[in-house]
């Protein structure tokens, strides 16, 4: 009996210790991402011959699973939450190479392996993960010279993106190299260093371009929107144009039933159109508060390692926002990267909430103290 009130009187204090803010700000995005689903699932199911309830159904399956592993993972002490995502991480990179031999192939790419009847893409689970390792590394690093933490912080990095190239996905290798590169802006790597790192990650752009071929077809389908391949793009950006204030109601919108890929790359289109603008800017807004929001921690927090982590796990979360909206507003190329918490697929909710959990754990009010932890 004691123990059981102890264990409660833990609970508790960890639960008052997260971020509300940030707790009710992605459960809110979930529950978007749950209207949306709706919306445009059964209209993608219906035209690839499924189920109508299809992506429904799987959406309702993962987010219980997301919910709780968020708060599992936010109520965990800096510690265990650390070697949590070290677990994750390994789990991840072994997926990943299994990803090469047994995984299924989708357009020209290798990156979803089937487990017990669940297609699961191992890759989602290592960027957040990555983050915490590599902050983790790069802390030793810094405040225990003699532990080489730099020199394998790299080595993740290396053999993470390589992995990502096999398979290969450009775009998870742009968001690994933005958490990777934002968590050594944050341990005070100098300028030197910085300028000849970001020209070659520039040139990861040109090398792509001429080395993998759906890349190729992206760009120059952004290069050229009036051709008959980027239909996508030219029916969101009409869409948007059209959408009006307040949208013209839940179900009555008709670009879910143009877009392949509504319920995913897409989302934003169909929110407009039939939520309108006032929605859809809710959504961006949300966006936003959760990045300022992170920023805000790092500052108040003095643990190293915290701050680095929680950068880069920010970091994920804004690019991979900006990037999908970024595509429905045609501003870069599309690229098949989920809006967080939003779009439909089982492996980035249930990561992104794991994402979710790891920023709420390490930015607990009882973690405001210096060192590794």
């Amino acid at each position: 009996m004691k123990l059981v009130q102890t264990l409660k009187k833990n609970i508790l204090a960890e639960w008052r210790g997260i971020d509300h803010g940030i707790l009710y700000s992605a459960l809110l995005l979930m529950f978007f991402g749950l209207s949306l689903t709706f919306a445009a699932g059964p209209v993608v199911a219906e035209r690839r011959n499924y189920e109508w309830s299809y992506f429904v159904y799987k959406h309702l399956m993962f987010m219980p699973i997301g919910i709780l592993g968020l708060l599992i993972t936010a109520l965990l002490p800096v510690k265990w939450a650390r070697r949590l995502s070290f677990l994750v991480c390994i789990g991840a990179t072994l997926g990943m190479m299994a990803v090469l031999v047994f995984g299924t192939r989708f357009q020209g790419a290798a990156r979803w392996i089937n487990i017990a009847g669940v297609s699961l893409q191992p890759s989602e689970f290592a960027k957040p993960a990555f983050a915490v390792v590599v902050a983790w590394l790069l802390a030793r690093g810094k405040l225990m010279r003699k532990s080489h933490g730099n020199l394998w912080a790299w080595g993740v990095y290396i053999i993470t993106i390589g992995l990502l190239y096999l398979q290969p996905d450009f775009g998870m290798i742009l968001t690994v190299t933005a958490i990777f590169g934002m968590e050594l802006f944050l341990s005070g790597l100098s300028l030197k260093l910085i300028v000849p790192l970001a020209v070659a990650g520039a040139s990861l752009i040109p090398a792509a371009y001429f080395l993998l071929e759906h890349v190729r077809h992206r760009i120059d389908i952004f290069l050229h929107p009036t051709t008959e391949n980027a239909y996508q793009v030219r029916q969101s950006m009409e869409t948007l144009k059209t959408a009006g204030w307040f949208g013209k109601g839940p179900g009555e919108g008709v670009v879910k039933y143009t877009l392949p890929d509504a319920h995913t790359d897409f989302i934003m289109a169909v929110s407009a159109e039939e939520f309108g603008f006032i929605l859809s800017s809710v959504i961006v807004v949300t966006f936003m508060y959760i990045v300022f929001k992170g920023m805000k921690l790092i500052r108040q927090n003095n643990n190293y390692f915290v701050q680095l982590a929680v950068g880069g796990l920010i970091t994920q979360i804004a690019a991979q926002a900006i990037v999908n909206l970024s595509s429905t507003l045609n501003l870069i190329p599309t690229k098949g990267m989920t809006l967080p918490l939003i779009s439909y697929g089982g492996s980035s909710l249930v990561s992104m909430t794991f994402a979710f959990g790891l920023i709420l754990a390490l930015t607990k009010r009882q973690t405001f103290s210096r060192g590794l932890e």
